[in-house]
């Protein structure tokens, strides 16, 4: 066999003076002579960290060479090797500063497969961890943070108040509290792991305060080259579902949990709710209030005292400033919303005296003529004042000894002001006062109990590491095709999740949580932006906004940058669609299909459906290039009549919708309970699909290229600890056998193959135990006919 690289052995030479690293290279040399004919392991990379000190990062490159046709010649595909393996080096080296500032710990392999006009491909495939992992839910820890602590001080400022809104707010402190105080100890947690690692593994998705990342989070990437063409990546997020693990499933997912909750949600939103724009403008108006009132009183007191001196000039002054300030206060009484909240007060007061049963429209029109009355009065004490300054003057100039008392005669005008001002600012504090409760209320306790929030919120943490993820592979990507940029500013961009889980057990409350989760990412967006330096630090995506409009912030190279519309320069916000296909593949799902109820999954596939027919005719509607690829549009057929077939285990759903992400440049993202056995199968059966039907794979080499990639896929999960089951071997090493310690500390930390943990299928003997009892049913009937007859 031809080996992988020349000159490996002049490396090993040229350390002879270094016995520790030439007694490792050599150890992995020896280790690649055992291998297999025709199938070797490529550590190259490896061996160049070693021989550079550079082990703070090792990358596993494995290199699978199919087998070739009976009458083809070992000798010329030997001969080819070396050709082969400088375009493997030169290519893996390839990565650019976009890519290295997201991912990390990656670890590699290549294949070489023969297509059906037996030319060869040069497969890349990529399992990388990402940083994101930690640093986007620290970065929405903060935020959240930050949102309640500013909930909580505003609701503090109001105390005086009735029993039952007093009540309200106790409420709304109490839950910003607890939830200021989860987050500030899940952020100090974070803070301590993340300068350890950047990966969450699945045996940690019960902990605490892991609560808000991602399990098992990685991105798979894969490139495929033909000879004399450029490469082709293809790429896919892989997670275990979005769901709360440290919260359980004992009472259900989110989905359920916030069902049950409606009734006591409807105590809450029988009236209009107000977001936190609205509770702003509320506190603006409070302010202004705040401010005005006494300005009022003030210069309404200097008319007074300016009236004693009989001064026409400066009583007209006097007036004009108190006129200039009362408009103000007036603009600020016309506010919509301050009649609109007075409206919903008066909503409230009928609903908990009749239940709601009385129809309030005539009491809406009689409280609207009452509130202009309030503001008005305001108005017309100010022109009757206005109008006795004018009086005085007037008599002044004509006989300044008969004018009487000018402050007697403005007394009276100035105490109607102060009471109109005085009713106005109780009402409108009042209504101002409603809002900000209301806002705060629909930020907490409307949203159920502390924990049910605490729990949407790290589901909702979870889903968007992972999309950020994916999104940004997907742009780094697609940075130089024109269509796509278009679509990105014009229509959004497309989110595929494709799930696996079953609806029997507790699969099925990870299903609810991880629908609500997908849902609350429609109220993010993506902006890109110039980058300061294309340091790494300088590229990694930001969060802004508050909850429900998330803005995640993308900055890019200048070179980059430049080349994007000029909308998208602009900051124009990029929407995502988010879309969730799930059907279950294992044995539980076996059981829900017999014995239990898949009506959430169809419920699910059919909703998921109709959103992405939605989002194709948009893009048709922006972007007429679309319209002609009929290929879209019979994909989409396909999918409506497939899940429409509710078939059980119905695998062509997930490919149809895979298929149509692809199409339109969707983000790709597969998951399982914890994205190792069902979700390693099912990115590796596409892997091979694709490159069966975009590169024209071999059937012939279709299995053993799917296999290839199973098994080492499988030994990636016990270099990760994802795996770890007895039977099964890393790839460079025999049967049993197992790494040295010398081999262990060249891993990173993330890396160390974990202890073997046994696990128990309680389906099997459901499924048995079924089988039997109708067994022992169908032989009781038979003896009783026969003891009858």
């Amino acid at each position: 066999m031809t080996p992988c690289c020349k000159g490996s052995n002049d490396n090993v030479a040229s350390f002879r003076g270094d016995p520790v690293k030439s007694r490792e290279v050599a150890v992995l040399l020896s280790k690649r002579r055992q291998l297999m004919p025709l199938q070797f392991v490529c550590k190259l990379c490896m061996l160049r960290r070693l021989l550079c000190g550079m082990t703070d990062e090792v990358n596993i490159r494995e290199v699978h060479m199919s087998q070739p046709h009976a009458e083809e010649d070992t000798s010329s595909s030997a001969e080819e090797s070396p050709t082969l393996c400088e375009l493997l080096h030169s290519r893996m080296h390839r990565c650019s500063p976009l890519v290295r500032a997201v991912l990390c710990a990656q670890v590699c392999k290549v294949y070489r497969f023969q297509t059906e006009d037996d030319r060869w491909l040069l497969v890349q495939e990529q399992m990388s961890e990402t940083l994101l992992s930690f640093s986007l839910p620290k970065q929405l820890l903060r935020m959240l943070t930050s949102q309640f602590t500013n909930i909580r001080q505003e609701v503090e400022k109001h105390s005086d108040l009735s029993p039952h809104w007093d009540g309200l707010r106790c409420d709304v402190l109490s839950h910003c509290s607890y939830l200021i105080g989860s987050y500030e100890e899940a952020l100090e947690k974070l803070h301590t792991l993340s300068g350890l690692s950047c990966f969450k593994s699945s045996g940690s998705k019960w902990e605490k305060h892991l609560q808000f990342v991602p399990t098992n989070l990685h991105a798979q990437r894969m490139e495929v080259t033909c000879q004399d063409s450029p490469g082709v990546w293809y790429h896919v997020i892989t997670f275990g579902a979005p769901a709360d693990h440290y919260q359980a499933f004992k009472h259900g997912g989110l989905r359920r949990l916030l069902a049950k909750h409606a009734d006591h949600m409807h105590s809450y939103v029988c009236y209009s709710q107000y977001s936190q724009e609205e509770s702003s403008r509320a506190q603006a108006v409070l302010v202004s209030l705040a401010q005005l009132q006494p300005l009022l009183f003030g210069l309404a007191e200097e008319l007074l005292s300016v009236s004693l001196e009989r001064s026409g000039p400066r009583l007209q002054r006097a007036a004009d400033d108190l006129a200039r300030q009362t408009e103000k206060f007036v603009h600020a009484l016309k506010d919509e919303l301050v009649r609109s909240s007075l409206g919903d007060i008066q909503h409230k007061r009928c609903h908990d005296k009749d239940g709601g049963l009385r129809d309030a429209s005539p009491d809406d029109q009689q409280h609207d003529e009452e509130w202009d009355r309030v503001w008005a009065n305001v108005t017309n004490s100010l022109s009757c004042i206005i109008v006795m300054v004018d009086r005085l003057h007037v008599q002044q100039d004509g006989n300044p000894n008969d004018c009487g008392c000018w402050q007697e005669q403005l007394l009276p005008l100035v105490i109607t002001l102060r009471d109109c001002v005085r009713e106005a600012v109780q009402r409108a504090q009042a209504a101002m006062t409603f809002v900000v409760l209301q806002a705060a209320a629909s930020a907490t306790v409307v949203n159920g109990a502390a924990n049910l929030t605490l729990r949407r919120h790290a589901v909702f943490s979870q889903a968007l590491s992972a999309t950020t993820c994916g999104f940004l592979l997907r742009l780094y990507n697609g940075l130089g095709d024109s269509k796509f940029l278009q679509q990105l500013h014009a229509v959004g961009i497309l989110v595929q999740f494709e799930g696996l889980l079953s609806t029997y057990g507790d699969e099925v409350g990870m299903l609810e949580d991880m629908m609500v989760g997908v849902a609350d990412l429609g109220g993010v967006t993506f902006s890109l932006t110039e980058a300061k330096t294309e340091q790494p630090e300088d590229l990694q995506p930001t969060l802004r906004g508050t909850l429900g409009s998330i803005v995640v912030i993308v900055p890019l190279p200048t070179s980059a940058f430049m080349t994007l519309p000029g909308e998208l320069r602009a900051g124009c916000l990029i929407p995502i669609h988010p879309v969730l296909f799930n059907i279950g593949i294992n044995q539980q799902q076996t059981v829900a299909e017999r014995f239990g109820n898949n009506s959430l999954q169809e419920r699910l596939n059919q909703q998921s459906c109709e959103q992405l027919n939605v989002y194709c005719n948009t893009l048709r509607d922006h972007l007429p290039d679309f319209a002609g690829v009929q290929s879209l549009w019979d994909l989409l057929g396909s999918l409506s009549r497939s899940v429409e077939a509710q078939r059980r285990k119905n695998v062509e759903v997930l490919w149809l919708a895979a298929s149509v992400c692809r199409q339109v440049s969707g983000v790709r993202l597969t998951s399982c309970k914890s994205a190792k056995d069902r979700t390693a199968m099912s990115v590796t059966l596409e892997q091979c699909m694709l490159l069966r039907d975009k590169h024209a794979l071999s059937q012939h080499h279709f299995c053993t290229a799917l296999d290839q990639m199973r098994r080492c896929r499988l030994s990636w999960g016990q270099m990760l600890g994802c795996y770890a089951k007895s039977g099964l071997t890393l790839i460079g090493l025999e049967s049993g056998e197992k790494p040295s310690d010398q081999q262990k500390s060249n891993f990173p930390r993330c890396f160390a193959p974990k202890g073997t943990r046994p696990h128990l299928y309680p389906v099997a003997f459901l499924l048995v135990t079924s089988h039997l009892l109708v067994l022992w049913l169908i032989l009781s009937l038979l003896v009783l006919v026969a003891k009858y007859e």
